[in-house]
């Protein structure tokens, strides 16, 4: 298993410098990250990802630079994973990138809400913690494992604890524009995952496609899981749940889901991982500010479900 070795404090300044984390044998690196070099080797495997081996469409200006790019790429935060034992331009092999809801009201909104009618959640969600968006997942073909999505998901909790994120938002994708091929997991995302009515966000109605396409007692939950993507397992391992209805990307040839992820949902799993496992020496720095910004939130929910 992958293991942490460096934590660096993150630093508010307009560029900061990235802040970075080591596997144990030096060789994979986690950055979070705004610094321009870092943001364009992203979109590089963007492009490889998504537009060569996958079935999206680059604009001609993606196709003559091989990479993905968009507006927000220089409004957010990257989580950008690094291989350094791969040949020169070819070593960035994750990232996620992040959008705080603080830069997304300057900049007309998230990204997100072009697919999914967020309002209600905006309007609802906690008002004593920032609210962020993910996206642009994108992991190798070769990492797509559990010890590289983790890496992803630790350079993400950290952020979320440094900015104070109590929510995080955004898309997950399966392959294809056919939402019947998806049935099964699509049901079982809508009948084992979705969100409770105060966190619960609908796709657009002029583009909502249903989710419950096949009853619940016709599904094998172990057989379900196996057909969704790592992503969205990861997803759902740190507690994320799933919006209502499904939409149809044809630029990026996906049936696209919502996810919200509240932070006490990652604090549990965290805490449940933290007193589980006994040689954490590796990642003290990050399990001190974790535990010291989360378990007063589990404590909050646990006296919330304990009450009559």
């Amino acid at each position: 298993m992958l293991r942490l070795t460096a934590l660096a404090p993150l630093r508010a300044l307009r560029r900061p410098p990235p802040v970075r984390m080591f596997a144990q044998d030096g060789q994979i690196e986690v950055r979070l990250t705004r610094r321009p070099t870092d943001i364009r080797a992203a979109q590089r495997l963007r492009y490889r990802v998504f537009y060569e081996e996958m079935a999206a469409k680059p604009t001609p200006a993606m196709a003559r630079q091989r990479r993905d790019f968009d507006s927000y790429d220089k409004l957010c935060d990257h989580v950008v994973v690094y291989d350094h034992a791969r040949p020169r331009g070819q070593r960035v092999v994750g990232t996620y990138r992040m959008l705080r809801r603080e830069v997304a009201v300057r900049h007309g909104g998230f990204y997100t809400a072009r697919e999914f009618d967020i309002a209600p959640l905006l309007a609802r969600a906690v008002t004593d913690g920032e609210i962020m968006e993910v996206g642009r997942s994108c992991v190798a073909a070769a990492y797509r494992n559990s010890a590289t999505i983790q890496l992803l998901w630790r350079g993400i909790a950290s952020y979320m604890i440094t900015h104070n994120i109590r929510l995080a938002i955004g898309c997950a994708s399966l392959p294809g524009t056919d939402p019947s091929a998806h049935a099964r997991a699509l049901s079982y995302l809508y009948h084992h995952h979705m969100a409770p009515k105060a966190l619960r966000v609908r796709a657009l109605t002029a583009v909502y496609r249903p989710m419950n396409l096949m009853a619940k007692e016709a599904i094998a939950p172990r057989t379900a899981v196996r057909d969704l993507p790592p992503l969205i397992k990861a997803y759902l391992r740190l507690g994320a749940y799933v919006g209502d209805g499904a939409y149809i990307d044809q630029q990026f040839g996906t049936v696209d889901v919502f996810m919200v992820l509240p932070l006490e949902r990652v604090a549990m799993k965290y805490h449940q991982h933290f007193e589980r496992e006994e040689d954490l020496s590796t990642a003290r720095v990050l399990r001190r500010r974790l535990l010291r910004r989360v378990l007063p939130i589990i404590r909050r929910v646990r006296r919330s479900a304990a009450a009559p």
